[in-house]
């Protein structure tokens, strides 16, 4: 079960600042960057997966991005020249790892033994999958991304020139590996303006009119409702095609404020929510399904209109049903089922978190006030495909 240690451990990404010791123009956080860092890892395997590609598991990316996150936080004190050292000497490197465990395992152990030990296990086999590979070549591109956005500020800084020659050598790197959707991935430049755009949701702050601290911004937000979203499929035992389905909805439900900006709750509920979604629509339909491949559209669809319905496939229809009946009776990769009410659960705790925190961190606001209140309060001893809801919320009275 999710318990609040692991939330909050989770949340201290949003706080850890990335090449803070370079002129930025816009903060640059760990939570975001591995946000993009997943959803470049989406456009990675969906052009391995076409490919066919022997030994590509979207579940191992998944958990992979998920143990990577958590390893990050842990050893936020380690610059990446230093980490990259310790990671190319093994026994250095497996030394660091049991380490992180043994800081890590308080937090993660309620989400049970299997977890633990896939965490365990992916630190200690030092083979380069391809998933591993695909986590590593999405992990360089956000890291580039973010030094392109640096250099504009820093174009004659101090060890500029030689982060430059670094980020090029570990790109070519990946180019000798032949794979596929890492050459396609530099070569087209729709899936390079793509993943720009994603990218840009970092600047977007959530709850932008109010101040707080943390400061989550909408790619951040995605990537914490993603994870909470797979753990809760894992706990109800989610067949693999809706823990996947599950993890990529929550991770793309915000994208199209990439073209609409943040839009508050209130302001949806204001009469005007039926424009804001046929203009969602429009913009999705104009400006982001030219830049995919047209195979790769139902997918998108599926993870980014109406993201909180729920889901199944019968017959090549797509059906509408509750995550009560998913789990009783379509709980198989055939339907490919898809659980918006957990999505959209996962989505208020995290928004229900940000409230939290604010308030801990000693801002007294009237709207996080009753943001906190009113989520904690709709969710109270409610079960919702078979997870506890009420039961999470409780762990933060």
């Amino acid at each position: 079960m999710i318990r609040k240690s692991f939330i909050l451990k989770i949340f201290d990404a949003a706080n850890m600042q990335r090449w803070n010791d370079k002129i930025r123009p816009v903060e640059l956080r760990e939570l975001d960057k591995q946000a993009h860092k997943m959803i470049i890892a989406w456009v990675l395997g969906k052009i391995e997966e076409e490919n066919n590609s022997i030994g590509f598991d979207w579940i191992e990316i998944i958990e992979g991005g998920i143990f990577e996150l958590l390893q990050r936080i842990i050893v936020t004190d380690l610059k990446p020249p230093l980490f990259n050292r310790i990671k190319a000497d093994n026994d250095k490197y497996k030394e660091l790892n049991k380490w992180v465990y043994k800081e890590i395992e308080p937090v993660i152990s309620p989400l049970g033994n299997n977890f633990c030990s896939k965490f365990k296990t992916y630190f200690s086999e030092m083979d380069e999958s391809l998933n591993r590979t695909i986590l590593g070549a999405a992990h360089l591109y956000a890291s580039r991304w973010e030094f392109n956005v640096i250099q504009q500020a820093n174009p004659n800084g101090y060890q500029i020139q030689d982060i430059r020659r670094e980020l090029q050598a570990q790109q070519e790197k990946y180019y000798l590996k032949n794979l596929a959707s890492i050459q396609r991935l530099e070569l087209y430049s729709d899936l390079k303006n793509l993943v720009d755009l994603c990218g840009q949701l970092r600047f977007q702050v959530r709850w932008s009119h109010l101040h707080r601290v943390p400061r989550t911004s909408v790619l951040g937000h995605m990537l914490i409702t993603a994870i909470l979203t797979y753990l809760f499929s894992l706990e109800i035992n989610a067949c693999k095609k809706r823990l996947i389905n599950n993890y990529f909805t929550a991770l793309f439900h915000d994208m199209p404020e990439i073209l609409t900006r943040d839009i508050t709750d209130p302001v949806k509920k204001s009469g005007i929510e039926d424009l804001i979604a046929q203009y969602e629509t429009e913009e999705m339909d104009e400006r982001i399904y030219p830049l995919i491949p047209s195979t790769w559209h139902s997918d998108m669809k599926l993870f980014t209109c109406e993201p909180f319905l729920n889901i199944i496939t019968k017959e090549d229809k797509r059906e509408v049903i509750t995550s009560d009946k998913i789990t009783e009776s379509f709980n198989e990769d055939k339907y490919e089922p898809r659980d918006g009410e957990l999505v959209k659960s996962a989505d208020h705790l995290a928004a229900f978190v940000e409230a939290y925190l604010v308030l801990e961190n000693g801002i007294r606001s009237k709207e996080f006030e009753e943001a906190k209140f009113s989520l904690k309060e709709k969710y109270t001893g409610r079960t919702i495909g078979g997870v506890k809801l009420g039961e999470v919320y409780e762990d933060f009275d």
